[in-house]
């Protein structure tokens, strides 16, 4: 697979859609079986509390993964970023309360690189706080 998106069809100040994504309780242990991560702050509120965070908390990997996914299903390849990285901001708290948590997405194009590549800045929030800084893909189009 290749980029759907052609590299001179993209300007900088392009949106891609956002997208939110929904976190439960039972996602982290989906998470942590998959990931091998079984941190008990991930999965036990009583010991969440106790090591001074608010309650459960997503893995930052998972908040990491979850963000991307905005970019990729906008290039078409999961394959065509070539770079990412972010900075842990604040942690996602998931609560106990059939409802957990949402992870909301926003990116756009912040610069057009050479050899038909994008920069796309992201951001992520849940509850109203941004929870990546720094969260920057490098694409490969078209």
């Amino acid at each position: 697979m290749t980029a759907k998106i052609a590299y001179d069809e993209v300007e900088v100040g392009t949106e891609l859609p956002a997208q939110t994504f929904p976190v439960t309780r039972a996602t982290l242990v989906q998470y942590a079986g998959a990931s091998g991560d079984f941190n008990p702050i991930h999965w036990n509120e009583r010991f969440a509390v106790e090591v001074g965070l608010p309650d459960v908390i997503a893995h930052g990997m998972f908040t990491m993964a979850e963000a991307i996914r905005v970019v990729t299903d906008w290039a078409g390849d999961p394959a065509a970023v070539v770079e990412y990285g972010v900075r842990f901001t604040k942690p996602v708290v998931v609560p106990d309360d059939g409802v957990g948590a949402v992870i909301e997405v926003s990116a756009k194009v912040a610069a057009k690189l050479d050899d038909g590549r994008v920069r796309v800045d992201l951001t992520a929030t849940s509850a109203g706080q941004k929870v990546l800084g720094m969260s920057r893909a490098v694409v490969r189009l078209a």
